[in-house]
């Protein structure tokens, strides 16, 4: 015979037995009536002594010679016997965990603090789960047959050699107790309207620690819509971070004697999970991910939820991985009172936790409990971009053209899972297009890249789809020479900053400001355009209307989250009427003249520390704030094209489909009317219509027709001067 259980269900079946010892005694020790066994035609409203003792096999522990009528020496030596069999079990236990062999009765009573009254209290529990017959036992037992359950009183009756014991033992059924604190066991009533004491309550081992013993291992159905196990592969080195985090990781790791509770915080797809997923492949252990964001709005309230987590992630010897934080450290946040509570238990959990979030948080009061690391897992910085891109991406997709990574990485500040997605979405894109014998682009790439982009700015801002290209602008040579440094700034930045070392001379004005002046309709809003586009990134003209507020502070809170989201976007902004925002600061008189310039003062700082491209457009560069002219890299003046530019725009205005008529004057229209491109646009859209209405070509008449109404928009009156011999037409 063994000397030593071969796996957890021998152990339980052994521990069982046991139980079994305990009921014999119990069944032998009641005395029935004989009156009351007789009532044979009353049989199945009662269960007979007979029958439980057939249940529990009384009388094969009583000696052959010894007379079945003596209860008193078979109590002895079922006693003797159960102490004979406590003591091999012991052994077994002791010599099953020197081999490593893993006992999970052993187990629950390490990761809960079980007592022996607690674990033999789970066992009285667990047998009508496993077999039927013990539900009549305990029937019989209580002298009830609609009592198949254990109750409080039967479990204290079984477990405790007197009455005074038995009222000490009462604490073990509160709620402070490790049974019902971690829902090991519940406490059920009888349905009734009439209260029941506490040891008239039937109890019920919970179906998930049921599972657990009887070696399954799926996580609590309880759990299931907003939680799962994570079996971790990724490597540390695997892991692509600044050499600063990796060497903090690496110490934490070795270093830590007791599992610390990890707070990682960066923007969503930084890779917190991955960190985390390192950390417990270095460890051995799975990861026990928890979706916050799902679990609250959930049916159940957290109070009841919470347990049941750290529970089951005890039961997984797992770490606790809480993703979106956020939602429970907000200020004023209703899960204020539910965060609280978690963290109490977070405290005691023996494991590794790591608590994700976005913002960084720190609790309010020092943890003697456990120790608490804040680490920030920032965006990952240009060169980190560029390996991500070369480690990720998928050889076989096929591509037209050469991909440039440190193009990509130059333009587009994406987390590391974003990057991930794009490249996911590019392979999905090339097996599209191999069915069309199709290449994907480099355009393709972009436009992927730019939808990974968080775009939030959508109610502060109107994305505007650039079309321009360098062809469709007319403007001076010097003018067109600084627009194309413009473009040469974004798309060589990490060359300079990075590659070069200028970074490491800034800490701020990283970023790149571009101020457009000129009169109305020359060219400001297209050039910035044109810009984007060549440089493949999104456009935001930012509404004023939504940034301006009335109430103190609230502007500021809206250029804040501007800046925030089009730093997160990877986008261009672009403010058309800066003045009105970025106008002087005044001389403070009165209160509206001190926040006005406190606002001014912030939208300073907001550009000082903003790594994008910023396009300020001005009619009245005079109206603009010194101080933001100072932090201008680059200020274009547009002015109001000379005739040969505006013959040039004359030229180009009308597409390659519109129906011209060949005796068209571009000559005398760009030397007569000294008008800006947008007004000439303005005027061809004009004559086009006109051309149809008629059904015929874009002749001089339509022109100058569509000329009078600009004319007229603008205040200007129709003269000889202007209209030359064309001035019968317009009259």
């Amino acid at each position: 015979m063994d000397n030593y259980f071969k796996n957890s269900i021998d152990h339980i079946m052994a521990e069982i037995a046991r139980i079994e010892l305990k009921l014999s005694i119990k069944a032998i020790s009641l005395n029935h009536s004989a009156e009351f066994a007789k009532k044979d035609k009353f049989q199945s409203f009662y269960i007979s002594q007979e029958e439980a003792e057939a249940i529990i096999g009384v009388g094969k522990h009583q000696n052959k010679n010894e007379s079945s009528q003596s209860q008193e020496p078979e109590i002895i030596h079922i006693s003797n016997s159960l102490k004979q069999l406590e003591n091999e079990i012991h052994i077994k236990k002791e010599e099953s965990l020197s081999r490593g062999i893993t006992l999970r009765l052993n187990t629950l009573e390490q990761l809960f603090g079980l007592s022996s009254f607690e674990i033999d209290t789970l066992l009285v529990c667990l047998l009508p789960e496993i077999d039927i017959k013990y539900q009549r036992l305990y029937a019989y037992l209580q002298d009830n047959v609609t009592q198949i359950s254990p109750t409080v009183n039967l479990v204290l009756e079984l477990l405790c050699k007197s009455f005074s014991e038995m009222l000490i033992s009462r604490h073990n059924f509160s709620t402070e107790s490790s049974l019902f604190q971690y829902h090991l066991v519940h406490l059920n009533g009888n349905n009734s309207s009439i209260p029941t004491p506490m040891i008239g309550n039937s109890l019920q081992i919970d179906s998930r620690i049921l599972h657990y013993l009887l070696e399954t291992d799926q996580v609590d159905s309880c759990l299931l819509s907003f939680a799962q196990i994570l079996q971790p592969k990724l490597k540390m080195d695997e892991v692509i971070l600044s050499d600063t985090t990796k060497q903090l990781l690496n110490i934490l790791v070795r270093q830590s004697a007791k599992p610390p509770i990890c707070h990682l915080y960066g923007e969503n797809g930084s890779g917190r999970k991955s960190v985390a997923e390192a950390i417990c492949t270095e460890l051995g252990i799975p990861i026990f991910f928890i979706d916050l964001n799902k679990m609250l709005f959930s049916k159940t309230n957290l109070e009841q939820l919470i347990p049941l987590i750290l529970r089951e992630g005890m039961l997984q010897n797992a770490a606790l991985y809480l993703n979106g934080y956020d939602l429970l450290i907000a200020d004023e946040n209703e899960n204020k009172l539910q965060s609280d509570f978690l963290l109490s238990g977070l405290k005691k959990y023996p494991q590794w936790v790591f608590i994700a979030s976005n913002k960084e948080w720190r609790p309010k009061e020092n943890w003697k409990e456990r120790s608490f690391v804040a680490i920030e897992i920032p965006l990952p910085p240009y060169l980190l971009r560029r390996q991500l891109w070369e480690k990720y991406w998928d050889k076989n997709i096929l591509i037209d053209g050469d991909i440039d990574f440190n193009d990509l990485a130059g333009k587009f500040r994406l987390t590391g899972g974003q990057i991930r997605n794009a490249i996911t979405n590019a392979r999905n894109l090339a097996l599209l297009h191999k069915s069309e014998n199709r290449a994907v682009t480099i355009q393709d790439i972009s436009l992927l890249c730019r939808n990974e982009s968080r775009e939030l700015l959508h109610d502060m801002a109107r994305k505007i789809q650039p079309k321009y290209c360098w062809q469709d602008i007319i403007l001076p040579p010097d003018l067109l020479e600084q627009l194309q440094e413009i473009y040469n700034y974004v798309k060589y930045y990490y060359k300079v900053y990075s590659d070069w070392g200028f970074e490491k001379k800034l800490s701020l004005g990283k970023g790149l400001n571009v101020l457009f002046s000129g009169p109305s309709g020359t060219g400001k809003t297209m050039a910035a355009e044109i810009v984007a586009h060549e440089l493949q990134l999104d456009l935001y003209k930012i509404d004023l209307s939504t940034i301006v507020s009335k109430y103190i502070g609230e502007t500021e809170k809206n250029l804040n989250r501007i800046f925030k989201e089009g730093q997160a976007s990877n986008a261009i902004l672009f403010f058309d009427e800066a003045d009105a925002i970025f106008g002087k600061r005044s001389e403070v008189k009165d209160a509206h003249d001190r926040y006005a310039n406190i606002e001014i003062a912030y939208l300073l700082q907001k550009m000082e520390e903003y790594d994008g491209m910023v396009v300020l457009a001005t009619n009245f560069r005079k109206n603009i704030d010194d101080a933001f002219s100072r932090r201008m890299h680059f200020t274009l003046d547009f002015p109001v094209p000379d005739e040969l530019d505006r013959k040039r725009i004359w030229l180009n205005i009308f597409p390659g489909n519109a129906p011209l008529d060949k005796d068209i004057d571009f000559d005398f229209l760009a030397r007569q009317f000294q008008i800006t491109g947008g007004n000439i646009k303005n005027i061809a859209l004009g004559a086009a219509f006109l051309a149809a209405q008629n059904g015929n070509l874009i002749n001089m008449k339509n022109i100058i027709r569509a000329t009078k109404r600009e004319y007229q928009k603008m205040g200007k009156l129709c003269t000889e001067d202007d209209f030359a011999d064309y001035l019968e037409i317009v009259k």
